[in-house]
């Protein structure tokens, strides 16, 4: 369980495509220091839970099945490029953000951007399917990162989010441009709720009609 309260960027140093499509190994430069990290830790990359699978001074591999590549977008990360890390969160610690598994639910995309004083708001589309479980004033992860939601639109998939300027210097969202994708983790608890209500919004109860 994560917290989408980011601990640092990383930087992709590889992408290994692994042979029929398997998925691929994903090399990740972090700057932790030794010990930091052990084989089969979790660390959530840019909002998405990996296990590390090999590790080293400053630097951890994970590998991305089929399914993580066909639901996220870390299949087309290059060499280069920036990442969100986070570590599990520890039983004791603060919970200051909301409660992240890690499970990516889907992408969106980077509709506008506008500066606001020293920070700046994104407006991000999403699937209908998704989007009913985005409110205002909820809480959503976006590339990993806790955020809570200014805005949404009822009829055309997308909300909005404000970023301070600490979110914008030390997460991978300071660089966001309208069309770039990103990884979307919407809050658990909408999800289970729903569930729970199906029955009665269909006219039975959990143990049958009424």
């Amino acid at each position: 369980m994560f917290t989408g309260l980011v601990e640092r960027q990383g930087t992709i140093e590889a992408v290994d495509p692994r042979p029929a499509g398997d998925g691929a190994r994903l090399r990740v430069a972090t700057g932790w220091p030794a010990g930091a990290l052990a084989l089969g830790d979790s660390v959530a990359v840019n909002g998405c839970c990996l296990t590390v699978a090999g590790l080293g001074e400053g630097w951890f591999e994970a590998d991305a099945i089929a399914e993580t590549l066909r639901r996220t977008a870390l299949g087309r990360l290059l060499p280069g490029g920036k990442v969100n890390l986070e570590r599990p969160l520890a039983a004791g610690d603060r919970l200051g953000g909301h409660l992240v598994q890690g499970h990516v639910d889907g992408l969106g995309r980077v509709l506008d951007r506008a500066a606001v004083g020293d920070g700046a708001e994104l407006r991000i589309g999403l699937d209908p399917a998704l989007a009913r479980y985005v409110v205002e004033k909820g809480s959503v992860a976006v590339d990993g990162v806790s955020l809570t939601v200014a805005g949404v639109g009822d009829v055309d998939g997308w909300f909005t989010v404000a970023l301070i300027p600490h979110t914008l210097a030390v997460t991978t969202l300071g660089d966001l441009r309208p069309g770039d994708e990103v990884q979307l983790e919407v809050d658990v608890l909408a999800k289970y709720v729903e569930r729970l209500a199906a029955p009665y919004l269909h006219g039975a109860g959990i143990g049958g009609a009424r």
